[in-house]
């Protein structure tokens, strides 16, 4: 099973030319813990962590590396924060295509190592993805770079990549099956185009043989990257540039990019604009692990953490039924874990000292 299931709703791609590496079909998590402290007894947890990649990023590179392969591309000029690079350079090793990725100056180690291991070629820019000036003449610098007549541009936004950010609405096809009714659906947004996918995936199962259920899709950003959940939540119609200060990596996206189309849509489906603080984001990735078993970035935490400032701002139902999407797994930020654990993963002692030593270590109550 793949995404390829729900090809009828991408754009379209001959079959002889789909890719997968065993991409989508990710679980559906019922909280066994975080929601029911919260008063949410009905949320649940979306694991695109599960992907091949890491990341809900491979729905992305399926569709997009398919769609080279149909049109006889062999050069992938592209841009990230982390995991659209990891995810293109994965099925650009599986299709033989050439992955070069311009990354955003604070992209974890984690994520470029990961890139590297499959081949991909790399240049951090300086500036790019805290800056919106230097985000938008990098973008444009790539736009040309893949004019070249072998090469083609892959960037996970509508604005420039719709084919390939097709793929991304099989997330709210699968969960149209996962869950009988779903009320709200959290999602974290850079540029947002994950969240516009959601709203044109669910969109969807208005047709005939689908639920005729339409949740509310409800925009979550770092504080410091407020690009489209603040103008959303003050009524406005377009987003705002801003000089990025959030240390979400992954969400340092101080562009508008798809803002102003997420914005109506979610605005069509009853959802919201929400901001929460960085400290929330890495107290919800801590929460994840340790208490549902969870190993997410903090990208992944984001929708967690909007999820329950809104319920303690009373502005959902707490016996709606909550979807919080968990985008990115833990191991492609080392950093952000070691701000849980510490430097050190474990001390080493002496095989005499051990049962001194476990009888004496503090024990979790179940």
């Amino acid at each position: 099973m793949s995404i390829w299931r729900w090809a009828d709703h991408f754009e379209s791609i001959p079959e002889s030319f789909r890719l997968t590496l065993g991409e989508g079909e990710t679980p559906l998590l019922h909280s066994r813990s975080i929601g029911p402290d919260a008063g949410l007894p009905n949320l649940y947890f979306k694991l695109e962590t599960t992907n091949p990649s890491g990341s809900y990023k491979d729905r992305f590179a399926a569709t997009a590396v398919s769609d080279m392969l149909a049109r006889g591309k062999k050069r992938c000029v592209a841009t990230s924060s982390g995991n659209t690079g990891a995810a293109l350079a994965a099925y650009c090793a599986a299709a033989g295509i050439r992955c070069q990725i311009a990354v955003v100056e604070t992209a974890p180690e984690d994520k470029l190592r990961q890139m590297l291991a499959y081949g991909a070629e790399i240049y951090r820019v300086k500036d790019f993805g805290l800056d919106p000036k230097i985000t938008a003449r990098t973008f444009e610098s790539l736009r040309e770079i893949a004019e070249a007549p072998e090469a083609a541009l892959q960037i996970s936004a509508f604005k420039y990549c719709p084919t390939g950010m097709s793929g991304v609405r099989s997330i709210s096809l699968e969960l149209n099956e996962q869950l009988e009714q779903i009320d709200h659906v959290f999602c974290p947004a850079g540029g947002g185009g994950l969240t516009l996918a959601l709203a044109q995936g669910f969109a969807a199962v208005r047709e005939p043989g689908f639920a005729a259920f339409t949740p509310a899709i409800e925009c979550a950003q770092p504080e410091g990257n407020d690009t489209i959940a603040g103008p959303l939540r003050n009524g406005l119609d377009k987003g705002v540039d801003v000089d990025c200060s959030s240390k979400i990596s992954g969400l340092q996206v101080p562009n508008v990019i798809d803002g102003n189309e997420v914005i109506e849509a979610c605005r069509a489906s009853g959802g919201n604009g929400h901001t929460v603080s960085d400290e929330s984001v890495w107290e919800s990735q801590a929460r994840l692990a340790v208490e549902e078993g969870i190993f997410s970035e903090p990208a992944g935490a984001v929708a967690i953490a909007a999820a329950l400032q809104a319920a303690s701002q009373a502005l959902i139902d707490p016996n709606a039924n909550i979807v919080c999407l968990v985008t990115g797994s833990g191991f492609k930020d080392a950093n952000s874990v070691e701000r849980m654990v510490g430097k050190s993963a474990s001390p080493v002692i002496d095989s005499s000292e051990l049962a001194d030593a476990m009888s004496a270590a503090p024990r979790k109550e179940s």
